[in-house]
Formats: structure tokens, C-alpha cells, sequence
């Protein structure tokens, strides 16, 4: 059996090398590809010698532009569709192509058949290439036994048993290696597979592990802890040479609750601690520590799930429920605009989804700068005659949304300021409009009072939750009342004379617990003080209680 494809092509053909391709010109100005068949072809060529005299076994397994794909997802979708069960070897991206060996016929095979079987979110189909191959160098270069098990011994003394910690700091310098003549460099592939196959034997259940000070300049070894030893929590990998995050991206399988990065080149690309904070928490969204410091917690709808809207299933049961399902969304949405890492916003959007900004129109306005970091957005069509940039200005894609909001001001939205109001719904629609007031909290127009028109549209997902399919935003400068009026509730302070009256930053912090966790101001801030005002502990423990029960019912507040 032969598979044809066809390709354009405008330059001088060429021939595909020792990949056993079959090149023909073809009419029109293309030319054919045949690809020998699967099992026939791979069963011939196991048969050819390898330099060093012995069969071959191995294979390589190539996916083109595999380096957009995470490892995760793209091993686990090959091992879902596979027909036979496989062990990747060497895992690792080279240039645009993600790599990695297999040794087993049968399941290279099976690996060629699920060419172009798996699509990725784009709904492309994914190619798979399948080569034989010289031994991977992982496995060509293993550690003897001998050195094995005095690496095994070095790491043994280097483990915390109660913590469950693992400290490999300096490993190559290690006295115990190196009084052996055993040079263990961590950037080697042969050498990080050593260290986390021990790991898997003797630590399985290791939380914590410290790679401080090992010139670290590249993960790819490491990307393999992920299904190795993925109860990693903590992990340390500060003082080394990782000079991007696309490094941190070939381990982000891991569930890293405190991450150490510092003295890595890195960590001087960003501008800003929070840009960095943002740029990190893309690969590990759970991450409660960086660097030693506490970070807000994730702000999700869901413990174990992305979607940001509550489930919808019961929309039409009753006015009451519509409008508990329209308060945590806005809450929710507003929380995550507000916190500066906007990108988290794409779960709430539709795929195709629409969004528009607007300013208004007037000719006499003594200051028509006052707005200027809008402007530029402003498809009012009073002022906008250009139909070509008035297309351009209209979003389309949650992608192109979510980048167009995260370059507008940085916000703090007054949610005691805002009115809502749901004029239409159907079973396959919700019309939501909010009025409120926000300020600016940085730049040139830092502290200046804006007032907002929103109206969501959103409709029902397969999933029994909602998405934004349209979003219209109007941004004005807030009247003089409004500005006097915004921000001026305060969270009521005990009545006792003799605790002490809560600072402005408390007050925030109550609020913004409170509406995270639905329960009522005096009992948010309950948990705060209780907990010294560490706001990460407090949520942590609020999320226990809650799980067991032990929150009374009249610590939440009541949906009016």
C-alpha cells in the first residue's frame, strides 16, 4: 500500500535523501510523494546493519512543527491513538520538530498509522515521520553500573526523608563523585536520565527538588520528569543559565505550587515583577511561591478545570439563578482583568468571538487627550470613516481579544459601583450589560477615574458552561460625582474600641476575599487575621474547611 501526497512547488526539485521517499514531477506544475508502506518497509529496513556491525531496533519518531505542541498533550495524544503501547525515548524539540525514539517495530508501526489521525486546536492534522536510527545517545552514553550505583549512593546521603526533599546543588563537584573519577554534568542528556531514573526507583514520592547552581542552559533532559516523577512540587532551579521561558514550557506538565528562578538570565528579559510573575504562571498556573515570594492565588472558577464561567446547566430554572450565574461570572472576569495577567481571560471567550472598543465623540472637548491610551482602539463610527480600519479594529478570535484587552490600561474596577442588568435570554443566548466605574493604576493617567458601558453576549458551551461570543466595551471620563463617589465603601471594622481599625491594604484584601470566596466581609476577614494576613495560607485554608463542611451557612452571603 502506498500513501500520495501532493505539494506545491515553485523552485528546483530535489531528492528526499535516506528517508526511502519516492520524488516524481507531476502535471501542473507539482510533484508526487509516495511513502512506502508501514510494516513491509520498517520490518526490511530493521534488517541493516548500524556502523558498529549489530541490527538496529530503534526508531526515530519526527513530528514537523512538533515545537508548538507541549509535550504532554502531544504524548498523550500518540498514546491514546496508538494501537500499541510505547516508551519514548530522548524526547526533545530540534529547531521547529519535536523528536523522540522508540525501540520496538511494532510500535513504530503503529505510530506511522496515526499519521495525520490527530488534530491539534487549530483542527490541523498532525504528521508523524518514522526513520530507523542509530541508538539514541541517551542510552548509547548510560552510566555503567558501577558509576550508576555511586550516583545512586551520592543522591541517597543528598535526600531529606521527612520533607521528601532532594538537594542535587552542585552536583558535578560532589566529593563523593568525584573522589570516584565520576563526572556527572547535568546538562547532558545521559546524565539528567541517570538522575531521574534513581529518582523513580528510590524517590517516587519526592516534593522538592533543588538543581541551584548546576549551569543548567537548557531542559530538555528534564522534560522527562513530568512522566517520571510528577509529584514535584517545589523545585529550584535558581543560579543556573536558562535565558528563556520557552525552557520552563518543556516542563510545564509539572503541578508547581513554589518555583525558584533567580540569578538565571531570564529573569533580567522582563520589564516589570509583574510582567515576569505573568510570563511564569503561563506555564504553571497553580504556582502559590517564585523566588521565595508569595504570590495572589490563582484566580480560577474551578479547582480542577480552566472554564471560568460556572456551570449554566440550570439557567432557566428561575430569575434568581440567572442572576447568582451573572454575579460570579462578572466577579470572576473583573478579578482576573484587574490582577494584571489578562491572557487568563481566553477560557471565557469563544473561539470566534467578536470585541469592540469605543470613546466618545466630541468635537469640543477642551482636553481630547484625556483618553489618549484609547483612542488609538476607537472604533466609534462618528469618527471612523475608514471601512478598512474599521474592520481592523473589530476583533476577531479570543486570541486577537485577549491581546487587544491586555495592552489597555491597568485597571481596578469598583464592583460596589456597578449596575447589571440581563435584558434578554434564550436557550441559546444571554444579553449581559454592566455600568460601572474603574481606575487607572498606572502610567501617565495613573489614579484617573473612568466610568464604563459593557455588554456580553455569551452563549452555551458543550460543556455546560458559557462563552463570550461578543463583547462591546464604551470607556468615558467619569463625571465629577462619580469620581467623588468611587471606591468610598469601606469593609465595616469590628465594633470593639479595642481591636485595632483595618489599614486601606487590609480593607482590599478583605474585599477581594470576600468576593473570591462568597463569604461575607466579617467572616473574610476572620480568616484573614487568623491567619496573620497571609492571603495564600487563608485561601488555602478556607478551600480546606470548605471541602470538609465546617463553614457555617451564615458565614455566606445571600444572593438578594
Amino acid at each position: 500500500m502506498r500513501g500520495v501526497l501532493k505539494y506545491q512547488v515553485r523552485h528546483t526539485p530535489y531528492t528526499m535523501g535516506h528517508d526511502k521517499r519516492r520524488v516524481k514531477w507531476h502535471s501542473e506544475g507539482q510533484i508526487r510523494v509516495t511513502l512506502w508502506s508501514n510494516r513491509k518497509h520498517l520490518t526490511r529496513e530493521m534488517g541493516e546493519d548500524t556502523r558498529d556491525g549489530t541490527q538496529s531496533s530503534w526508531f526515530k519518531i519526527t513530528i514537523p512543527f512538533g515545537k508548538k505542541y507541549d509535550k504532554t498533550w502531544l504524548m498523550n495524544s500518540l498514546q491514546s491513538h496508538c494501537s500499541v503501547p510505547f516508551t519514548p525515548v530522548d524526547f526533545h524539540y530540534v529547531q521547529h520538530r519535536a523528536r523522540f525514539f522508540v525501540q520496538d517495530a511494532s510500535a513504530a508501526s503503529a505510530l506511522m498509522d496515526v499519521s495525520y489521525k490527530i488534530c491539534d486546536e487549530e483542527n490541523k492534522k498532525i504528521p508523524i515521520f518514522v526513520n530507523t536510527s542509530a541508538v539514541p545517545y541517551s542510552v548509547r552514553d548510560k552510566l555503567a553500573p558501577e558509576k550508576m550505583e555511586q550516583l545512586k549512593l551520592t543522591m541517597s546521603k543528598r535526600y531529606e526523608v521527612s520533607r521528601k526533599a532532594l538537594d542535587l546543588q552542585s552536583l558535578r563537584y560532589d566529593p563523593d563523585l568525584v573522589g570516584h573519577g565520576i563526572d556527572i554534568i547535568l546538562n547532558r542528556r545521559n546524565c539528567m536520565t541517570a538522575a531521574l531514573q534513581i529518582i523513580k526507583m528510590n524517590f517516587p514520592e519526592l516534593l522538592s527538588l533543588d538543581l541551584h547552581s548546576n549551569r543548567l542552559f537548557q531542559l530538555d533532559g528534564l522534560s522527562d520528569i513530568t512522566q517520571m516523577v510528577p509529584t514535584v512540587r517545589i523545585l529550584n532551579l535558581s543560579k543556573n543559565e536558562l535565558n528563556s521561558t520557552w525552557e520552563l514550557g518543556k516542563i510545564k506538565g509539572l503541578k508547581l505550587e513554589e518555583l525558584w528562578l533567580e540569578g538565571n538570565p531570564l529573569c533580567d528579559t522582563f520589564p516589570d515583577q509583574s510582567t515576569y510573575v505573568s510570563a511564569i504562571r503561563k506555564c504553571f498556573p497553580k504556582l502559590l511561591r517564585l523566588d521565595g515570594r508569595d504570590l495572589p492565588p490563582p484566580i480560577t472558577a474551578d479547582v480542577d478545570r480552566p472554564d471560568l464561567i460556572k456551570p449554566y446547566k440550570e439557567r432557566y430554572e428561575g430569575s434568581d439563578v440567572v442572576k447568582s450565574l451573572v454575579l460570579q461570572f462578572l466577579q470572576q472576569y473583573y478579578l482576573i482583568y484587574d490582577s494584571g495577567d489578562r491572557q487568563s481571560l481566553l477560557g471565557a471567550y469563544h473561539d470566534e468571538a467578536c470585541f469592540s472598543l469605543t470613546i466618545p465623540f466630541n468635537p469640543n472637548d477642551p482636553d481630547p487627550s484625556s483618553l489618549f491610551e484609547y483612542f488609538k482602539y476607537n472604533r466609534n463610527m462618528k469618527n471612523l470613516k475608514d471601512p478598512n480600519l474599521r474592520f481592523q479594529l473589530l476583533k476577531h478570535t479570543k486570541r486577537d481579544i485577549v491581546c487587544s484587552l491586555s495592552v489597555l490600561p491597568k485597571t481596578q474596577h469598583d464592583f460596589s459601583s456597578f449596575i447589571l442588568d440581563t435584558w434578554f435570554q434564550s436557550e441559546s443566548m444571554i444579553f449581559v450589560c454592566v455600568n460601572g466605574v474603574f481606575k487607572e493604576v498606572e502610567g501617565r493617567s495613573q489614579g484617573s477615574v473612568r466610568a464604563f458601558s459593557r455588554t456580553f453576549i455569551a452563549t452555551p458551551a458543550s460543556n455546560s458552561s458559557m462563552f463570550i461570543v461578543n463583547d462591546e466595551l464604551f470607556v468615558r471620563v467619569a463625571t465629577t460625582c462619580e469620581s467623588q463617589r468611587a471606591f468610598s465603601i469601606t469593609v465595616p471594622t469590628p465594633s470593639c474600641s479595642s481591636e485595632p481599625t483595618l489599614s486601606q491594604e487590609q480593607q482590599k484584601m478583605v474585599l477581594l476575599f470576600s468576593m473570591q470566596s462568597g463569604m461575607k466581609p466579617q467572616w473574610s476577614q476572620k480568616c484573614l487575621q487568623e491567619n496573620e494576613w497571609n492571603y495564600t495560607r487563608a485561601a488555602q485554608v478556607f478551600t480546606m474547611l470548605k471541602m470538609k463542611g465546617t463553614i457555617p451557612e451564615e458565614a455566606f452571603k445571600q444572593i438578594p
